[in-house]
């Protein structure tokens, strides 16, 4: 075969395997037996190796693992990718539809939703460039993931180039020709069916190995292997649910119709609904049948439908305001409590919780759950020996909800509180108007120091990646390790001769702890773990004080200024930085070299204040984040969507049809070097 020869067969070669992977992962028609498909991948791995020159990035036989690597590079998500807050009753819907409508100045009526499943898979970011798929991420802290575009690639519902496809009369998708942007980002779920799951148990059973707890893990835990060789050995899938680039949808709806016609698998179940009960009827009915569809999910999403109203809204928290969760009630099952035992926190509260006979609840398999408090245990009832329901509540924690006294053999026994903490000794206080009993020793209790110490280290704080909470143990065990400062002070000489180290793993924890020393002012603030300071309480005195030496000096009355913080939290907040071992805590970790950054992004001048800007197409002398950087620096806006009240649209290549609408607006159209004049 000639070199031409084999060009024309390459090309269709891969045009028959991109239809057929469509037809498989997109419509769930297979046509051809793996077998075929498989002859036919084998012929194209033939021919590129014959002929290297004609090996393209978006050739099926690209999907196949490459090498190992070290490790992760990370990748900053262009756009955040924002979490969902849940909700669980049809009253907190209700709720959510009039605070959408006070903020938008909508009437009801108008309201219109789409809803869809929730798939309980892994979230990552798909990046295509002029239609070829660059890069893949995960989700991470919502700002910035890792790049795994080599596990991403093995997965077949995951489409190496874009194609519009469009059914014709035979009923086979042919490609169709249309104009697909440079720049066009993916999100959606990677999760493994069910059979696929259980097939995937049955044969680690067979080898002796370590079974899954459930599909989510496999999937998490494939994407994140440095190995794509193990990856690629697994049946994940696929599902899209989000796509930002600019096709002229206004429409949520029209989105998945788009994504689909590019050849990505979306949910078919998915729905416009236009009244409440309309979104409510669709939850029971996804909730029915749940058992019966091929993947775990955990629940329903709710978004406003019309893209303009959803960017409008904005978001708040972590979360956009336009889209809500909706959470099934949990599932339940029986089981036999064997002990009960009680945790320590990290702020000394007692808890409570039930050893249990291992069972599948929720497709996993759970051995603890929680009591909450002693009061619960008397509430409930419960004993040693005891036959309950369990409920993963929200299919997250596992709950206690019920006991059967009646099944009762007479050989159960009551549970007693303590007096004293089983770890420090100190007398436990419970105290007024809480339900919770506490160890008082914080300073000096081993489990509490050890939590604190996890806390301290943990993602949403110094987050020291290596130093997890078994290698944190074990230092402490040694004496290397009893306050967050020692932390900074420990070097390759300290860690290597431990076991399980050696030369390079240390080596990569002192370079993770160092790197932890620049940390943001709201990532300092939650890793001191002060009580009734969550991640959300700490983002607002960083965004409100701007420093730790201001926030140390607050009064109470300047804490409970603060949006969301009332009596309590600014009580807690207060009393915590008037501690002297507190104020030590701070100057220590100062002394080992912590420097603390404020993320807050400081206007410089109001040049731009009233303004706001729509950008579309393409920039080239800049990033559009770093546009909208520039804008925000000088007190201007920014919108996603064009309207009466868009001051300017800035326009780069390749624009879409934001030019269009903001030509018959009437609105003032600027080219990238005009707007860079403009600032």
């Amino acid at each position: 075969m000639t070199k031409a020869e084999a060009t024309q067969r390459v090309e269709k070669l891969r045009k028959l395997i991109n239809i057929q992977r469509y037809l498989t992962h997109v419509l769930d028609t297979q046509e051809l037996s793996d077998e075929a498909l498989d002859s036919l991948k084998h012929e194209l791995f033939l021919l590129e190796q014959q002929y290297p020159g004609l090996v393209t990035p978006d050739s099926p036989t690209q999907r196949v693992g490459g090498k190992p690597l070290e490790k992760f590079q990370k990748v900053s998500h262009r756009v955040p990718m924002l979490s969902i807050e849940d909700i669980f009753l049809q009253e907190e819907f209700q709720d959510w539809e009039k605070y959408l409508s006070s903020r938008a100045g909508t009437v009801h009526a108008t309201l219109e939703y789409f809803a869809e499943l929730k798939i309980d898979g892994f979230a990552v970011s798909l990046v295509y460039e002029k239609g070829i798929f660059k890069r893949g991420a995960t989700r991470g802290n919502g700002q910035v993931g890792e790049d795994v575009t080599q596990n991403l690639k093995t997965i077949e519902s995951i489409p190496l180039c874009l194609e519009k496809f469009t059914p014709s009369s035979d009923g086979v998708p042919s490609r169709m020709t249309g104009q697909i942007p440079a720049l066009l980002e993916v999100r959606g779920e990677v999760y493994m069916g069910k059979s696929d799951f259980q097939k995937l148990n049955r044969e680690r059973k067979k080898k002796g190995e370590e079974l899954f707890a459930n599909p989510r893990n496999v999937a998490a835990g494939s994407i994140r292997q440095l190995d794509p060789k193990l990856a690629s050995s697994r049946p994940l899938r696929f599902m899209a649910y989000d796509l930002l680039a600019d096709l002229g949808q206004q429409f949520h709806s029209e989105e998945h119709e788009m994504l689909q016609k590019l050849g990505f698998k979306t949910d078919e179940s998915a729905k416009i609904c236009r009244t409440i009960e309309e979104v409510w009827a669709y939850k029971k009915d996804v909730e029915k049948k749940r058992d019966a569809l091929p993947f775990l999910i955990d629940g329903v999403v709710v978004s406003v439908n019309r893209n303009e109203l959803f960017e409008k809204l904005g978001v708040a928290g972590k979360g956009p305001r336009g889209i809500r969760a909706i959470k099934f009630s949990g599932s339940q099952t029986t089981t036999k409590i064997l002990d009960i035992r009680l945790q320590v926190g990290r702020t000394g509260a007692i808890t409570p919780v039930a050893v249990l006979q291992p069972v599948l609840v929720g497709g996993v398999t759970v051995s603890r759950a929680t009591l909450h408090n002693t009061d619960e245990i008397k509430r409930l009832g419960v004993k040693i020996g005891d036959t309950i329901v369990i409920e993963r509540a929200g299919d997250v924690i596992p709950a206690v909800v019920k006991v059967f006294p009646e099944l009762r053999n007479g050989l159960e026994k009551a549970f007693l509180m303590p007096a004293t903490c089983l770890v420090c000794g100190a007398k436990l206080a419970k105290p007024e108007g809480e339900v919770v009993w506490r160890c008082p020793n914080q300073k000096e209790c081993p489990a509490q120091q050890k939590k604190f110490l996890h806390h301290f280290v943990s993602k949403k704080a110094f987050d020291i990646k290596g130093l997890g909470p078994k290698i944190l143990d074990t230092l402490v065990q040694e004496h290397l390790v009893s306050t967050p400062e020692d932390i900074f002070e420990l070097g390759k000489g300290d860690l290597a001769p431990l076991e399980r180290f050696g030369e390079k793993s240390a080596e990569n924890i002192v370079e993770a702890i160092n790197k932890s020393k620049k940390v943001q002012l709201a990532r300092f603030i939650f890793a001191l773990g002060i009580r009734h300071a969550g991640e959300r309480t700490a983002q607002a005195l960083a965004d409100h004080f701007g420093s730790i030496q201001k926030i140390q000096k607050a009064s109470v009355l300047e804490l409970e200024a603060i949006s969301d913080i009332g009596k309590v939290v600014s009580d807690s907040i207060s009393r915590w930085f008037q501690l002297r071992g507190n104020q030590k805590l701070i100057n220590e970790l100062l002394r080992v070299g912590v420097r603390i950054e404020n993320a807050k992004l400081k206007v410089k001048s109001q040049k731009l204040e009233g303004l706001t800007f729509v950008l579309t197409g393409e920039l080239r002398g800049l990033s559009r984040e770093k546009a909208k950087e520039k804008i925000l620096l000088l007190g201007g806006n920014i919108s996603e969507s064009v309207s009466k009240k868009t001051s300017y649209l800035v326009v780069g290549e390749n624009p879409g049809s934001k030019f269009t609408i903001a030509k018959k607006l009437g609105i003032k159209i600027l080219s990238e070097q005009e707007f860079l004049n403009l600032l």
